[in-house]
């Protein structure tokens, strides 16, 4: 009862397979748990996904699996990711409780990988570096595990445990494609291994896992113009437009309003003007007058023809020896390397140009130099353009994320002592390279005013062949993450209690981290259109040190109460010591009961990119500057804008701290129903993080020391600057109900929900201020919504079997606080809808080597619901949850011999 109640686990019951005697029962190590145990003996909230699962989901890569896990929330996915030139492009995250991907720990077969290199917000291991082909199972610790390992596991712990001992041959294939074309993909893994650990004295095995996807455009989806994008979210489109907008100044606007200057048979009315209107250039240039170009110029529609998908190309391998030096120990040795190649496609380039009015022929006769300063110089001549390149071709970037991790080490029983000792090197590296698009920007400039390049119309071939001589294909950036670790860990049995035995784990750790960050002389010289050179003009290098002793002891009292106490001390180099306790407790009245809870204390040590990050130049979202907003009757059209921001990493950094407390029960009414509902509450308190701009700007009272400003009171820069400040609470209850191996005439059926009902979210920026809540509201950054689930059916009958699930996200209050800068009006309010998935598919075993199977993901082609948000790159829905490809088709073939 214990083992499916526990873990909450969906397993398939084979009636022909042989009853293991309990005798013959092996102890094993669990998530959470240092100490070796039978599975029923444990009593931690664990879920787990097995093999079978990942099959019937029809999912082939670690970020896929999680997006149908409830309790994973905000996670970095590859649509989420898409935007130009922005941090972190190609980083797969898991975020449990939606505290933060920071604060989920992410473990390969109980061990720790090297963080996603590229420095950024985020740090965390990248899932396209998991073997997904190699997957035995996924442990999913639902409970802070401070006390067993240390940093990063607040959220909860995710332990990918890879097949070990595997004989024989497997090969799989798996296809896909989606109904309206774009983002089919292709999959192919073999699996081999060979030797009987027991019989032969040693095993060795390996996974090959490769996968290509195609990309996705929004011209590919019916859903995109469903949006009504540039109708509802017009002015969170782009002023840079094909023919260019001309972005005037204030005197030159007003010279020719005073000389009787009409556009589109009307005076001018706004600085930025298009002498195009109301033609523009459809479909991607649209006269938009409530658009970011206004009544007087063109709006660019980029989701008209922007990627929703990278296209993507991933390969891993994963090897495992073992060798038994004797009846109780064994050495072994594991490597797996992995590289995921991602290839972003944004819109054509975007470019700040100048020109001589003279060479415009609408504006040549305007007499613009007649405006002059104080001494006379004449400072109308010159006309700012924002215009589209497209001549230049589509922004392109090439991600690559490499990994590698090599573990050597030995396991075994000594004097009674259980031990694992082991060696861990592993790496990541990252390189960003814009291969299209991208093009020289002193060049290009040059080539605008001297005419070669036309703002309005087709270019010269001379322009033409100027913009190919000038196009970029640099890595331009290059990050290298590297972790060294040796750990070791010893258990056993001391003493017996009434409930069993007393056992003792203890173990430790001794780390080296080290980041390098190298940025190209290219990007540095600051000539990258639309690719700005970061702050500092140099490499970065940096690396520190970890130590970390733990102990566990687990005390069964009786048979029906339990109790397990472990506490860890970990030492970073620079920052400073933390020490996590924990307790839990267990009681099991009968066999068709047991009560759980545990409390702890937990932490997070800075990454290495929030003490060490180079400072980013970037820019708000549009919103308002009260202070200018005063002088100007608060019109928004005239006092807000996209700020300029300065974001800091901050070396003086402390810890977070956490508390965790979970308390749960669990049913076993018959032998064929389990259920469980676990409740769980979180708090953080010297919370990493800056203050979010908006809240900066909202209250300038606290805050304005971070507004700089020129000396004519505008907004130079905000600063944006890493601080431990304030506290995030979370609180919610984790349901799980499993019905497996009912017995009918026409098969036998089971069924699987795992939920997530959240009761509490919020943040509070700083000590004393008050908490804002993002349960069911999207702040800033993203939602948790208030329930997530996913259920499952299932269905099997001699050899044939067949499976249907459903996820769900309910629905909630969206951003609503998007500016139009022309009007000053702020965007229409909406509530999303909730989102719900349902996939199928079916199975046919050929043969016990050779077996099918076929289904449909997004059975009724649900669209992601409309969303205002203004936070990811993509408009008009919320990327990080939903998923754009629609009804799409997958087969799959496997065939295994020994």
């Amino acid at each position: 009862m214990l083992g499916s109640a526990a873990l909450a686990q969906e397993q398939t019951i084979d009636p022909a397979a042989p009853v293991v005697p309990p005798s013959k029962l092996q102890r094993v190590e669990i998530t959470g748990s240092a100490i070796k145990r039978l599975e029923s003996e444990t009593a931690l909230p664990v879920q787990v996904i097995t093999r079978a699962d990942i099959e019937k989901a029809g999912v082939t890569t670690a970020s896929e699996l999680m997006a149908r896990v409830s309790a994973n929330v905000g996670g970095l996915t590859d649509g989420g990711s898409i935007n130009v030139g922005g941090d972190q492009r190609g980083f797969n995250s898991a975020n449990l409780r939606g505290v933060g991907t920071s604060s989920t720990l992410v473990l390969l077969n109980g061990r720790r990988m090297a963080n996603f290199a590229s420095p950024g917000d985020d740090a965390g291991v990248d899932l396209n570096n998991i073997p997904a082909a190699a997957l035995q199972r996924v442990e999913i610790l639902l409970d802070g595990a401070s006390a067993l390992y240390g940093t990063d596991a607040i959220g909860g712990v995710i332990n990918f445990i890879t097949r070990k001992d595997y004989q024989g041959v497997e090969l799989n294939v798996y296809g896909s494609g989606t109904q309206e074309g774009g983002a089919g993909k292709r999959t192919a893994s073999i699996t081999a291994g060979k030797g009987d650990l027991e019989t032969d004295g040693y095993n060795i095995f390996a996974v090959v896992d490769l996968q290509k996807t195609d990309r996705l455009s929004s011209s590919q989806r019916k859903f995109i113009p469903n949006l009504q994008i540039p109708q509802r979210l017009g002015h969170l489109l782009s002023s840079f437009t094909s023919p260019a907008n001309i972005r005037l100044s204030g005197d030159q606007r007003d010279y020719l309003q005073d000389n009787g200057f009409l556009l589109n048979g009307r005076p001018i009315t706004n600085r930025q003007i298009n002498l195009s209107i109301p033609n523009c250039a459809p479909p991607a240039n649209l006269y938009l007058p409530k658009g970011t170009g206004g009544v007087d110029a063109c709006t660019y529609d980029y989701m008209g023809d922007t990627e929703l998908y990278p296209k993507t190309d991933k390969q891993n391998l994963l090897t495992r020896g073992v060798l038994k030096l004797n009846a109780d120990n064994q050495l072994y040795a594991e490597v797996a390397l992995s590289r995921s190649r991602s290839y972003y496609v944004g819109s054509s380039a975007r470019v700040i140009g100048y020109i001589d009015y003279s060479k415009v022929p609408q504006l040549a006769n305007s007499g613009l130099d007649n405006i002059v300063d104080d001494d006379g110089n004449p400072t109308g001549r010159e006309l700012e353009l924002r215009m589209r390149l497209n001549e230049a071709g589509m922004r392109t970037s090439e991600l690559t994320s490499e990994s590698q991790r090599i573990v050597v080490g030995a396991n075994g029983t000594v004097g009674g002592w259980d031990y694992d000792v082991g060696l861990n090197h592993s790496v990541n590296t990252v390189k960003d390279k814009d291969t299209h698009g991208y093009v020289l920007y002193d060049q290009l400039l040059a080539g605008i005013a001297d005419g070669r390049i036309n703002p309005f119309g087709p270019s010269s071939a001379a322009g033409r062949a100027l913009l190919d001589s000038i196009q970029v294909n640099d890595e331009v950036r290059h990050a290298r993450g590297t972790m060294d670790s040796l750990d070791f860990k010893v258990s056993r049995a001391l003493m017996a209690l009434g409930g069993g035995d007393l056992a003792l784990a203890v173990g430790g750790e001794v780390r080296r981290e080290r980041t390098e960050f190298r940025p190209s002389a290219l990007l540095m010289s600051d000539n990258i259109n639309n690719d700005a050179a970061p702050e500092g003009g140099k490499a970065t290098s940096d690396s520190r040190n970890v130590q970390a002793i733990y102990s566990e002891l687990l005390l069964p009292f009786t048979k029906q109460w339990q109790a397990q106490l472990s506490g860890r001390y970990d030492h970073y180099q620079q920052v400073g010591g933390a020490l996590s306790p924990k307790v839990g407790l267990t009681y099991m009245p009968s066999k068709q009961v047991l009560m759980r809870a545990s409390a702890g204390k937990g932490f997070r040590a800075p990454s290495m990119s929030d003490l060490h990050r180079p400072t980013v130049y970037s820019s708000t979202s549009t919103l308002p500057d009260p202070v200018y907003c005063a002088a100007e009757n608060n019109d928004y059209s005239v006092c807000a804008d996209n700020w300029d921001t300065r974001r800091y990493s901050n070396d003086k950094l402390k810890p977070e701290r956490s508390r965790q407390f979970s308390a749960g029960l669990v049913l076993e009414p018959s032998e064929r129903w389990t259920l469980s509902a676990d409740y769980w509450n979180i708090k953080r308190t010297d919370l990493i993080s800056e203050i979010g701009d908006d809240i900066i700007l909202a209250n300038l009272s606290k805050y304005g020391s971070l507004v700089h400003r020129d000396a004519d009171g505008l907004i130079d820069y905000i600063e944006l600057r890493k601080e431990n400040r304030g506290a995030q609470k979370a609180s919610g209850i984790d349901f799980t109900a499993d019905l497996h191996g009912v017995k009918t005439a026409w098969g036998r059926f089971g069924g699987h929900l795992s939920g997530t009902y959240v009761l509490d979210s919020k943040i509070q920026t700083s000590p004393g201020d008050t908490f804002i809540s993002n349960l069911n509201t999207f702040v800033t950054e993203g939602v948790v919504q208030r329930w997530r689930h996913t259920i499952t059916l299932d269905w099997d009958n001699g050899p044939y079997s067949a499976s249907l699930s459903n996820t769900y996200s309910s629905g909630y209050q969206d951003q609503n606080s998007a500016i139009n800068v022309d009007d000053g009006s702020v965007v229409a309010a909406n509530r999303v809808k909730a989102y719900t998935i349902w996939d199928m598919s079916g199975a046919y075993a050929v043969s016990k080597q050779f077996k099918l199977r076929a289904g449909i993901q997004n059975l009724f082609n649900t669209s992601p619901p409309y969303s205002n948000q203004a936070y990811f790159f993509l408009s008009g829905y919320d990327p990080s949850y939903t998923d754009p490809r629609g009804r799409r088709f997958y087969a799959s073939a496997n065939y295994s011999f020994k």
